[in-house]
C-alpha cells in the first residue's frame, strides 16, 4: 500500500452533515472522489437533492437524508436508514452551524438554547450513536467542523464560539473514550472561508485591508480548501491523529 493508498475511502460510507452546501458540500464531494458513499444531510430536501446530483456527475456515490439535525428522533431514524441500506458507518462530519451576530444582552433564553441545540448538543447525540455503529466495525471517523470563532473573539458573537469550544472539548473527550475502539475524533476549525453565507463580506472590497492585514496568506479562503483536511482526517493516512484541532485559516490565528 503506498501513501496515496492510504487517503482511499473507497467501500466507507460518510455521512456529512449540513452536506448540500458550502463547506459541508466540498467535504462530501471530496469523501465521494475518494471513494465513498457519501450520505449528505440537511433540512431542505431539493438542495440535498441538487447535491448528490452534483456529487455524480462527478463521478461519486452519494445519497440524501433530510432531516432536521435538531431533532433527534430523526437522527436516529437516519442512522438507523444507513445500518439497513450499507451496514456500516465509518465518516462522520458533523458540519452544521448556526450563528446569530447579536450582543449577548440582546439575546433571550429562547436564542441562547437554540444555538446551543443546533450548534453542539445536536452534535453530541449524533457522534454518541455514531460511534455505536462505528464500533460494530472497530473503525471509524468522527470529524467535527469548529471555527476559529472557539479560539478568538469578535464582538457580538458570544454564544457561537461557546458551542464550537464545546465541540472541540466534546471531540478531545471521545478521542479518549473511542480511541481503544479504533475510533479517531478530531476537529477541523474553519477561519474565513468565501462561502454562500458569507459571500457579501467576501465581495466587499472594504473589508481587503482588514484581510491582508489580518490574514498572512492575505485572501479568504476558497470553499474547496477545506476538502484536503477532511479527507486526511477521515484517511488511513491519519490512524494516529486523535483529539486534534486541524486550524484552517491562513495564519489568521497566529499572527499578533
Amino acid at each position: 500500500m503506498t501513501i496515496l493508498d492510504r487517503f482511499s475511502q473507497k467501500g466507507r460510507v460518510a455521512l456529512v452533515t449540513g452536506g448540500g452546501r458550502g463547506l459541508g458540500f466540498e467535504i462530501a464531494l471530496g469523501l465521494a472522489q475518494a471513494g465513498a458513499h457519501v450520505v449528505v444531510s440537511g433540512r431542505t430536501a431539493a438542495t440535498l437533492e441538487e447535491a448528490v446530483a452534483r456529487i455524480a456527475a462527478g463521478g461519486g456515490q452519494a445519497s440524501a437524508a433530510a432531516f432536521d439535525i435538531a431533532d433527534r428522533a430523526a437522527q436516529r431514524r437516519a442512522l438507523a436508514d444507513i445500518e439497513t441500506r450499507h451496514g456500516r458507518l465509518d465518516v462522520l462530519v458533523n458540519n452544521v452551524g448556526a450563528r446569530d451576530r447579536r450582543a449577548l444582552a440582546d439575546m433571550d433564553d429562547a436564542a441562547i438554547d437554540d444555538l446551543i441545540l443546533t450548534d453542539l448538543s445536536a452534535a453530541i447525540s449524533l457522534s454518541r450513536d455514531a460511534a455505536a455503529l462505528m464500533k460494530k466495525n472497530g473503525h471509524g471517523r468522527l470529524i467535527a467542523v469548529t471555527s476559529i470563532g472557539g479560539h478568538v473573539a469578535m464582538p457580538n458573537d458570544g454564544v457561537y464560539p461557546a458551542a464550537k469550544q464545546g465541540l472541540t472539548g466534546l471531540m478531545r473527550s471521545m478521542a479518549v473514550d473511542y480511541g481503544p475502539l479504533g475510533i479517531t475524533s478530531n476537529a477541523i476549525a474553519p477561519g474565513w472561508f468565501a462561502t454562500e453565507t458569507n459571500a457579501a463580506m467576501a465581495a466587499n472590497e472594504e473589508l481587503m485591508p482588514f484581510v491582508r492585514q489580518r490574514i498572512p496568506v492575505q485572501r479568504w479562503a476558497r470553499p474547496d480548501e477545506i476538502t484536503g483536511a477532511a479527507l486526511f482526517l477521515a484517511s488511513d493516512a491519519a490512524s494516529f491523529v486523535n483529539g486534534h484541532v486541524l486550524v484552517i485559516d491562513g495564519g489568521m490565528t497566529v499572527r499578533m
